[in-house]
């Protein structure tokens, strides 16, 4: 048997993590078996879907590189198909046209409330004569469902669970209008697309016994259930935004990598071992559902900054530098030339190093490419007072005759400079980075000299001089 699993959102919101993280666990479960992913969009819910939230869920997938295996799939395509199969359900005698009016509807509903029933429809219609009907009502076709014995689904995450039947009523599967409800469309979307294994939030366990139904209403093959935990907060709460219920696009915003996401969102809710740095070759050859958790993953900013720092400190200078670059130009408010975006690349190495996000290494990185004089902050301003900038006219000319500009060789000036007038190299070393940076704050000093070469690295010196 070839797997197929796939991921199927609504369109109503973007792809927010949980959903990101379902998407993973659908294409990692498909590649470790030599699968295919496929992913659908369940618009059917015309009035709520949006281009906006279908192109969002698309580019966010595209993104983390959890791409589809051909072409998306669009569930409202194939509202012809899914009438028929409940038209088929309804000559079977595994449907019925119920007739109940709203009104009727509501006042079943508040019946059962009152008497401390399960607020379910009471099956008025299951089988009464159509030619009871009253005129001019539309009827909707419910699903016959059995109601002796048990839906047992051997679910590949939860175990065996089992439902009796008597707690699922006749769900709707057409409504008046003609237009299919979500779980007779799913059913037969996943069977038409040979899916093998659904893969899933458990907040759709109650819709497996459903689904099961009607699969086995149709004579057609249940798909392998998994379903996963959903993840909650670091306080353990349902996950809110405040913790982290994102739009995956908003992810991207903060500054977080796809490969850093990608692990960070494998590891809520499964483990191997004790790893916990995971590359995408080794989750492939790994992943499987037995390992994951049964409770519910906490989600935790920090840990996921810190994997992200990870992740920033292996990737290549020039991929950092064309991620900030955008950002950093719209910052300075002008294009950076050929030498600028050079400086920027030979600095990277020491920029990333400090940098948990790429939103710290546009912040962190613009005194690379700020035109002269270097605005000097608060606290630069207070080192460079007039000793400050007498200790940087001192130094001035002995690193203009330095004959090779290299960090040891410029390191080697400053100490034997500092040695000579009986100073700390702190004392020495402040000052220039104030000069040379605007900040406190900068990877080495003699590093930063030697990338910013000796031109620039001399003119911002004699700029604080005058």
């Amino acid at each position: 048997m070839t797997v197929v699993t796939r991921f199927a959102p609504s369109p109503t919101g973007f792809l927010h993590i949980g959903g990101a993280r379902t998407a993973l666990f659908n294409w990692l479960y498909a590649r470790h078996h030599g699968g295919t992913y496929l992913l659908r969009i369940e618009d059917t819910d015309r009035k709520r879907s949006t281009k906006e939230a279908i192109d969002a869920i698309v580019d966010g997938l595209d993104w983390l590189g959890l791409s589809p295996d051909g072409k998306v799939v669009y569930q409202s395509a194939n509202t012809v198909r899914h009438a028929k199969i409940a038209q088929r359900l309804l000559d079977a005698g595994k449907a019925y046209h119920c007739y109940c009016s709203p009104e009727e509807l509501a006042a079943m509903r508040e019946e059962a409330r009152t008497n401390g029933k399960p607020v379910r429809y009471n099956g008025y219609w299951r089988d009464r004569d159509p030619a009871e009907a009253p005129p001019g009502v539309p009827p909707v076709i419910r699903f016959r469902a059995p109601q002796d014995g048990n839906t047992v689904i051997e679910d590949l995450v939860q175990g065996t669970v089992t439902n009796a039947n008597k707690h699922l009523d006749d769900m709707v599967i057409l409504r008046a209008d003609g237009t299919p409800t979500y779980m007779l469309s799913v059913v037969v979307d996943d069977n038409d697309m040979g899916v093998t294994h659904v893969i899933r939030g458990d907040d759709h366990l109650t819709n497996a016994y459903r689904q099961t139904q009607l699969y086995l209403a149709l004579s057609w093959k249940p798909p392998a259930f998994g379903h996963i935990p959903l993840i909650h907060g670091s306080d353990n709460a349902k996950l809110s935004k405040r913790h982290g219920a994102l739009g995956v696009e908003a992810y991207r915003e903060m500054g977080y990598l796809p490969e850093a996401l990608r692990n960070y969102l494998l590891r809520l809710g499964w483990g191997h071992g004790d790893d916990e740095i995971i590359s995408t070759e080794q989750a492939i050859q790994w992943f499987d559902l037995n390992a994951v958790i049964r409770s519910p993953a906490r989600f935790d900013f920090a840990k996921l900054d810190n994997l992200n720092g990870h992740y920033m400190r292996q990737a290549a200078d020039s991929r950092l530098v064309e991620l900030i670059l955008p950002h950093l130009e719209k910052t300075l408010g002008h294009r950076l030339n050929e030498a600028g975006k050079s400086r920027l690349e030979r600095g990277m190495e020491g920029l990333k190093e400090r940098a948990k996000k790429t939103n710290n290494l546009i912040e962190n990185a613009r005194f690379y490419v700020i035109n002269r004089p270097v605005p000097l902050d608060k606290k630069a301003l207070i080192v460079l007072d007039s000793k400050g900038r007498q200790k940087v006219a001192d130094i001035l000319p002995l690193l203009s005759a330095a004959k090779n500009w290299e960090a040891r060789v410029l390191e080697g000036l400053v100490r034997a400079y500092a040695e000579e007038t009986g100073i700390k190299l702190g004392q020495v070393a402040q000052p220039l980075r104030a000069a040379l940076t605007g900040s406190k704050t900068s990877p080495p000093i003699f590093e930063v000299m030697d990338v910013l070469g000796r031109e620039e690295s001399l003119g911002r010196l004699s700029d604080v001089t005058k």
